[in-house]
């Protein structure tokens, strides 16, 4: 018998893998007995900060990452092929119906025992799945593994991006098309110069909402009495950035307003570069362009690409409103940012996801230091697949580092002074032996040169 601890998508994916493999499993998810800050629905696989599953082609480092995953029996990906929403060269899903796809998956599985409860303490043996939002007396006890290990858990903050019913979307100021493409996959919401300097001097200048659990500035910033409208908007910059300052955040899932901090025209190169659009209306490129992208099958709901955000709801609304197309926009769900803790893995992981010091305990997903849905899904994988290897008395699937998932695994389990959340990229695969110059051609020997090896290893396991 395997235990698994968390429903999420490594979870789910641990799960799965280890049943298929004829291993009976118990999974253990505490929804809905209890949720966390940033999970709402009693369904296991919830995707919480974007639907988008990210690239599709297997010469893209997302891409090679799902094809692999494909080899290997994927769980999610199964599902997300079914409930796929056009998203142009990526792939996003419908939540919902992801969701109730992977619980109806896992549910009927006839070797996987679904027990809802708060697991209370870490086991000896089995896999823990529980995300970087793990708390309690679990939560401690990971705490004092860790401790006992390499001192205290590495934590960043993560965020969310706002959704808005498509409805209230003013599509006389906005346009559909894709980036250098034909399509309507996307809802393109353009500003002018100066529409996009007075939304980005609100943004630089907005409250942030109040970062609980963390002991830096304790909570938005707001107005002094007596001073002047100048005076206050200075105020909270200065404040704000400090808060940037002391908060490390993903890279990958950074807020708009700190990457807005980053210098004028940082937001306009990152999630609001108009290269390769052109207003219909003007038969120009706009300044910048925040594009929508549908979070459900009927188009009914929008998320802002790009705009994870830790402004205050009332701060969203009145500045996410500067944008032309939005001013009128209702809000669905808003943006929110809430903390994430993480293993120092480097010192506590092996390449196949167990713990060093006791190898019939694994780990998966966020945890882990993998950044990314996709990625989170990957680790969930291999853990379930080794540690149903491991029940059976045969040696671990350890992937080479020339694959995607094998470089991930990699990365988590190799010491370094400086370890923090990773996604997919190609810089994490070796180089070459013969080196293509075109980074097309380059890309694509690299993740036809993985595949193969994990044909290879897979075969020789």
């Amino acid at each position: 018998m395997i235990t698994v601890i968390g429903a999420g998508l490594a979870g789910a994916e641990a799960a799965f893998a280890a049943a298929e493999l004829g291993c009976d499993v118990t999974l253990i998810e505490m929804k809905p007995g209890r949720f966390s800050p940033a999970h709402h629905s009693p369904l296991f696989a919830e995707l919480v900060c974007s639907n988008s599953f990210k690239a599709v082609r297997a010469d893209s480092a997302a891409g090679l990452l799902k094809e692999e995953m494909r080899r290997l029996g994927s769980l999610c990906l199964s599902v997300a092929d079914t409930c796929a929403v056009p998203a142009g060269g990526a792939l996003a899903v419908d939540r919902e119906a992801f969701a109730v796809g992977v619980t109806e998956r896992l549910r009927g599985h006839s070797r996987i025992t679904i027990v809802q409860k708060e697991c209370m303490a870490l086991p000896e043996a089995g896999i823990v799945a529980t995300g970087p939002l793990t708390a309690g007396k679990l939560a401690g006890d990971v705490a004092a593994l860790c401790v006992r290990s390499s001192g205290t858990p590495l934590y960043f903050y993560d965020a969310a991006a706002p959704i808005v019913a498509a409805e209230s979307v003013d599509m006389e100021r906005a346009f559909t098309g894709v980036r250098y493409g034909e399509g309507d996959d996307y809802i393109n919401c353009p500003m002018n110069k100066e529409q996009y300097e007075r939304f980005y001097d609100a943004l630089i200048t907005a409250p942030r909402a109040a970062l609980h659990d963390f002991d830096a500035m304790g909570g938005a910033v707001t107005d002094g009495v007596g001073a002047t409208a100048e005076e206050n908007a200075e105020n909270k910059a200065s404040a704000n950035n400090a808060i940037e300052k002391k908060t490390p955040v993903y890279e990958g899932c950074m807020p708009i307003e700190t990457l807005a901090a980053r210098g004028r025209d940082a937001i306009r190169f990152g999630p609001m570069k108009p290269v390769g659009l052109r207003d219909p209306d003007t038969g120009h490129r706009p300044w910048a362009v925040l594009q929508l992208r549908r979070e459900d099958a009927a188009g009914r709901l929008l998320g802002l690409v790009g705009f994870q955000t830790n402004l205050t709801f009332a701060a969203q609304r009145e500045i996410f409103g500067l944008i032309p197309a939005l001013k009128n926009a209702e809000f669905i769900r808003y943006g929110v940012m809430h903390r994430n803790t993480f293993l120092p893995s480097p010192s506590l992981l092996g390449p196949d996801f167990a713990l060093c010091g006791n190898p019939a305990l694994f780990f998966a997903g966020q945890i882990t230091g993998v950044e990314g849905y996709m990625e989170s899904a990957a680790s969930g994988l291999l853990a379930g697949i080794n540690a149903a290897r491991r029940e059976k008395g045969w040696n671990s699937l350890t992937l080479p580092r020339t694959t995607m998932m094998g470089a991930l695994a990699a990365y988590i389990s190799t010491p370094t002074t400086d370890f923090q959340p990773m996604g997919a990229n190609m810089g994490l695969l070796p180089g070459l032996e013969h080196p293509e110059k075109e980074k097309r051609k380059r890309y694509a020997a690299l993740a036809q040169r993985a595949l193969d090896d994990l044909a290879g290893a897979v075969a020789e396991g």
